[in-house]
């Protein structure tokens, strides 16, 4: 398989969140890719909600040029390691405090 040609402004990290009240973590990550000019996109797709999304997301992320997904989410962490079965674009998994744990 061909890695897509990448432009300068194409979106190269994907942010991906359980749910929007993971953001005041997921916020960070946004602020340091925007720091470094890195183009991304911010996404909500829930493991446990929309999984098949979540599975249409992943397996299409290195066709749509992406180099990288970070990807977190509060109480089961299952986001990240689902994300990562499906491509072969690099997931790093990113610990969400929830109410009753601290991530």
């Amino acid at each position: 398989m061909n890695a897509p040609n990448i432009t300068e402004r194409q979106t190269r990290v994907g942010l991906v969140m359980g749910s929007s009240s993971d953001w005041p973590t997921m916020q960070f990550a946004a602020d340091i890719l925007g720091q470094f000019q890195i183009p991304f996109e911010a996404k909500v797709l829930s493991a446990h909600r929309m999984p098949d999304a979540m599975f249409d997301y992943a397996s299409s992320a290195l066709s749509r040029g992406l180099r990288a997904i970070i990807a977190g989410a509060g109480g089961a962490a299952h986001l990240p390691g689902m994300l990562a079965a499906k491509t072969i674009v690099p997931v790093y998994g990113v610990p969400v405090a929830s109410k009753y744990m601290r991530g």
